[in-house]
């Protein structure tokens, strides 16, 4: 066998598994940035739900991604604190927490971490403004917004250890 036939088979060789390696990552879905809940040494940590690589998400797909559900839960008691984190990119743009559905900040939190009193998620009150009993269970959702563009929800769910 000459060494130019040897060289063609090499380079052959060498283009077929580059070609394959490519076909193999291009395969392979790229992670969806991160969020993590914390209390006290439990961690949580959750995929987005809803994500295009960083990109808008249209207002009504970000309506729908809000009402799904997550099984990833997390218990929390009076007295201790709900640590939720996000990865830099998210703080950076700025993410706001929903609780079942309802904004339960006024502003955007621009770090990459927010302490919140866990007894705070279950408070509710009657028709008349009383409190009434304290639910067992509040749905959390993380979104990632940057100005009036959302691109990225995520979902955890909080058990409440008092009731």
């Amino acid at each position: 066998m000459s060494s130019q036939s040897r060289r063609t088979i090499r380079t052959a060789t060498v283009i077929g598994a580059v070609s394959l390696g490519l076909i193999a990552l291009s395969a392979c879905e790229k992670p969806t940035p991160r969020a993590t809940a914390t209390v006290g040494s439990t961690s949580i940590s959750t995929e987005a739900s809803c994500y295009d690589d960083g990109k808008t998400i249209p207002q009504d797909e970000v309506r729908k991604c809000l009402s799904k559900k997550t099984d990833k839960t997390i218990s929390v008691g009076t007295g201790e604190k709900l640590r939720i984190g996000v990865e830099p990119d998210m703080a950076e743009n700025g993410w706001l927490v929903f609780v079942n559905g309802q904004p339960a900040l006024p502003d955007p939190v621009k770090k990459t971490y927010y302490s919140f009193p866990g007894e705070a998620f279950f408070q509710q009150q009657g028709a008349q403004g009383q409190p009434t009993a304290p639910k067992k269970t509040a749905q959390i959702s993380i979104v990632e917004a940057d100005g009036s563009d959302f691109k990225g929800v995520w979902h955890l769910k909080l058990k409440n250890d008092n009731g």
